[in-house]
């Protein structure tokens, strides 16, 4: 029977806190002194006016239990977020009560055994009523957020001592590299150095390719009227092969430990590279350790290759995987135009390949704007 009790107590008061407030302590040392004088004297005043602030306690704990009782929260996280760009986060707070209201409720997300304020404060919450609620989020760093849940603290009904209770709400968001705009003369370079490397030819493409004469057979579809009527000849556009607009970005995961920070700020450059190249219309492959994409494009696309870089991790000289040195080129990376490599560590494998490939070094993302 006791081993019962203790197990509805210890259930009772696992996510369970109460803390007194300093208007509680001035209460307490207050009672104190009353019943000391209740003591003293045997004047029945003095009892009747402790039994009051004793009563007015226990009230406290009842009504601020009852507050933070059936209770339900919903979160919603972003799918993306990225670092240091403010994002709008959403929690829904039910009351599951079918008659008692909560009253002066604050809510706290729970990160890693931390309270973080978001300012989310709830006046009162009838019974059976819903409220949603926004906030802004933050991220410093890249990688995986993890939310672990909410604590609700209140000090209804007198303020003597605020209770707070926890409800597991997990939410999860990966958050990515920081997207900057990258130098002009950087992309220009970029975009010399894969014209160069890569044999542009005609085929089924949204590019233009050349004009020419119309010869019987061809599509009426690709008449260009403008040539045509300014040469008084029939003439037809022939439109570039779309795997001529196909990169491969390989970002290499290998430095030592002194050089975390360029790692950090080389798969930050990645991230701005995809970014920039998917606006440009681009078939992106990306490359990192053991994480690869397929090639494609679009919206989708460009978030599956932000979350492979939200969750590479740097690896230490000697603890790389043996298929990442020297690394592989494919043969459809090889005939699909240039490949991309993306370096924090110049000793760092991916060098020595036969694909046409441009390297990117620390130079590079550390501010000197050059492309070899």
């Amino acid at each position: 029977m006791l081993s019962h009790m203790r197990a509805i107590i210890r259930r009772l008061t696992r996510h369970r806190s109460t803390r007194f407030t300093s208007e509680g302590i001035h209460f307490l040392l207050f009672t104190l002194a009353i019943c000391v004088a209740a003591l003293n004297t045997g004047n029945n005043l003095f009892y009747l006016l402790l039994a009051m602030l004793l009563s007015m306690i226990l009230i406290s704990g009842i009504a601020a239990e009852y507050c933070l009782r059936r209770l339900e929260f919903h979160r919603h996280l972003p799918d993306l977020l990225f670092v240091d760009e403010p994002a709008t986060a959403t929690l829904v707070l039910k009351n599951g009560k079918s008659w008692l209201p909560s009253f002066s409720l604050r809510l706290f997300d729970v990160h890693e055994e931390a309270e973080l304020d978001r300012g989310l404060i709830v006046p009162q919450l009838l019974p059976g009523s819903s409220r949603i609620l926004s906030y802004p989020l933050l991220a410093r760093r890249r990688g995986l957020l993890r939310l672990d849940g909410v604590r609700v603290a209140t000090s209804f009904p007198f303020g003597l001592f605020i209770k707070k209770a926890y409800y597991p709400v997990e939410g999860l968001a990966h958050v990515c590299p920081a997207i900057t705009a990258l130098a002009d003369d950087l992309v220009s370079d970029l975009l010399v150095a894969g014209q160069e490397q890569t044999s542009h030819r005609r085929g089924y493409g949204s590019d233009l390719y050349n004009i020419r004469l119309y010869h019987a057979g061809d599509d009426s579809r690709n008449i260009h009227w403008a040539t045509t009527a300014r040469t008084a000849k029939l003439m037809v556009r022939e439109t570039e092969a779309d795997n001529q607009r196909r990169a491969v970005i390989r970002l290499s995961l290998l430095a030592p430990d002194s050089h975390d920070k360029l790692f950090e700020e080389a798969v930050a450059f990645t991230a701005s590279l995809v970014s920039h190249l998917a606006l440009r219309g681009y078939q992106l492959k990306l490359v990192a350790g053991s994480a690869r994409s397929s090639f494609g494009q679009g919206e989708s696309h460009l978030f599956a290759l932000m979350r492979i870089l939200a969750l590479c991790e740097r690896r230490a000289p000697g603890a790389e995987l043996r298929t990442e040195e020297p690394l592989p080129i494919e043969q459809e990376e090889t005939e699909s135009g240039t490949v991309i490599v993306v370096r924090p560590w110049r000793e760092g494998a991916m060098s020595g390949t036969e694909a046409p490939t441009i390297f990117i070094d620390a130079d590079t993302f550390a501010g000197s704007p050059h492309v070899s």
